[in-house]
Order: structure tokens, then sequence, then C-alpha cells
């Protein structure tokens, strides 16, 4: 037992579990969205689950599919598979209940989510593969990561109004702006070894300035979305701090000194991901 529980220990650490916090939230903000308040437990508990089969299950494959290439990055060389912490065939074990707890928890919502499951997959799967050949893989990871709201709108209510994709698109925007700071570490990496990254085919500076630009479209999805929603003060209070987390994220990093990298990508986006979902649960049951 205690060996079983060192492995899920050292598998959880090299996923970096509690980063699930990036989507949970927003998974969580698209229920309260589709129900119109307070979801059902029953759907609340299964949107948790497939929520954490979907992560658990795209990073268990990222950290399949890059092993040899973080085995020659000074950054992830120490990483658990690189290291022979855990074998390739336990990590394609927890793959596989990963994606279990996907299905399962899917095949309990709406029928629409089983129906759109395989696209998901594919999106977490791809993204993997696209830093060997397009600079736009922040994008796409960006994609996967959007799919958090408009998967709970599919779970609950079975549609996709409009508003969603704006608020599916403030989350790729923001994702994709995120990553392109952390890829800031790797630049010379990629670019040495013929990976694809932002920063790599465009510099440091003008990653910087993308990254400023996709946090801008943002604040413009966000907007748009809490317009179409018809949400009102704690919303777009809410929605000012982010603006100036945003700032002061951007303002942390910068081209010749990458020191509070980590603090800009963990904590200033996990305060954001958190305060995107408490605003709005505000202005849905809190009476003016």
């Amino acid at each position: 037992m205690t060996w079983a529980l060192t492995k899920l220990k050292i598998f959880l650490e090299m996923i970096k579990f509690e980063h699930t916090v990036f989507a949970l939230p927003y998974a969580y903000l698209g229920a309260f969205l589709a129900a119109g308040g307070v979801p059902k437990l029953r759907d609340f508990i299964f949107i948790t689950l497939a929520m954490v089969g979907a992560r658990t299950a795209a990073m268990s494959l990222n950290r399949i599919i890059d092993r040899q290439i973080d085995a020659l990055n000074p950054r992830t060389k120490t990483r658990a598979l690189p290291q022979g912490l855990l074998k390739v065939s336990e990590v394609y074990f927890y793959t596989i209940l990963s994606l279990a707890l996907f299905f399962w928890a899917a095949s309990n919502l709406k029928p629409l989510a089983l129906k759109l499951l395989p696209l998901a997959l594919f999106v977490l799967v791809i993204y993997s593969y696209t830093k060997r050949f397009t600079w736009a893989s922040h994008l796409v990871l960006g994609l996967a990561l959007s799919f958090a709201p408009l998967g709970s709108f599919v779970g609950i209510s079975g549609v996709i109004p409009t508003a969603a994709y704006f608020l599916a698109a403030g989350v790729l925007f923001w994702v994709a702006g995120f990553d392109i700071i952390y890829a800031l570490q790797d630049a010379e990496f990629d670019k040495k070894h013929g990976l694809y990254s932002i920063p790599a085919r465009f510099g440091k500076d003008k990653a910087l300035k993308i990254a400023r630009f996709f946090h801008f479209l943002t604040i413009i999805a966000f907007l748009i979305a809490g317009i179409s929603f018809g949400l009102r003060y704690f919303y777009f209070g809410g929605l000012l701090i982010v603006s100036l987390l945003l700032i002061y994220e951007h303002w942390l990093v910068k081209p010749d000194d990458l020191t509070k990298i980590n603090i800009a990508f963990n904590n200033v986006n996990m305060v954001i991901s958190i305060l995107m979902f408490t605003v709005t649960v505000l202005d849905l049951i809190v009476k003016y």
C-alpha cells in the first residue's frame, strides 16, 4: 500500500495536479451560467469528475509523448519519467483510468456531452504534438482549456449559447497568453532542438507583446460574455481586478529577467481563475 501511495504521489506531482485549479473554476462558472444559478449537485459532481479525468489524461499523455524532449531539457530532466521514478506502462495505466473516468462522467450528463467527447479528446491529445510543427501550440492549449466552460453548458443544458463562445474565447486567449510567458524559459532550448513556440519563433520581446495582446483579447471576450449573459456589478468589478492582475503579471516578467515567472504563471493565474468564478456566481445568486 505504501508503494502504491508513493507512486500515486509521484504521478500527481508529475502532472501538476494542483494546476487543475486553472481550468476547474471555469468549468464551474459555465455550470452556474448553464443552470442560471446553483446547478444540481449531481451535475456539479459529474462536471468535476469529467474535468479531473480529462485533465489528468491529457497531462499523462503529454508527459509520455514528451519524455525524450524532457530528458534533454535542463528544466524538465528531473521529471518522473526521465528520472525513471515512474515507468511508461505505469503512466499509461493512470491515463486509461483517467479516460475511463472522463467517459463515465460524460455519460452521466446530457447525451451531447458523450457525442462531443471524441472532439475534446482529439484536441487534448494533439496539443502535445503541436510544438513539433507550429508555433501556434499555445493557442491549441488555450483551445483545450476553453472546453471547460463549454463542456459544462453541453453537460448541463445540452446546448451552447452564443455568449458561451465569448467566454470560451476569453479562456483561450488567457491560457495562450500565460503559456507564452511560461515558454520564455525554453526559448533557446526550443530553437536548438527544432521545436516551435512563439518565443522561439519571434524572440522574447515580441513574444511578450503577443502575450499582452492575447490578454487584451481576453478582457474584451470576457466583457462581451458578461454583457451577453446579463451579468452586472460583481462580474464587471471582478473583471476590472482581473485586468489589473494581468497588467501585474506582465510587469513581473521581463525579457532579460525571468526570475519571477513562477509567481506570474502560478500565483497570479490561480487568483484570476478563482476570482472569475467567484464574481460570476455572486452575480447569479445575489439579489440586487
